[in-house]
């Protein structure tokens, strides 16, 4: 089972929802097969960790790139977190 909710809007475009609710152990490091554009429609405190990086925290109206595949993972803030992602 997946830690979020996700509706697809178009061909490369997803709607994404992690619930305040979530487990914070079940944000797991991982990579995706393309690359990826990020933008956070809803959510304070949730960060974004790329590979050899520190997490940065995310901002609503933002876009943050994700190169195929790198390993990343976004860490739990303080509400749900809204995202559009686009592929």
């Amino acid at each position: 089972m997946k830690p979020y909710k996700e509706r697809r809007l178009l061909d490369n475009q997803i709607l994404r929802e992690f619930s305040h609710n979530v487990n914070a152990e079940e944000l797991e490091w991982h990579m995706d097969h393309s690359d990826r554009r990020v933008k956070v429609i809803e959510g304070h405190g949730w960060k974004l960790q790329l590979e050899c990086g520190l997490p940065k925290e995310m901002i609503i109206g933002e876009t943050y790139f994700i190169p195929h595949e790198s390993w990343h993972r976004i860490l739990k803030g303080q509400n749900s977190l809204i995202v559009l992602i686009s592929e």
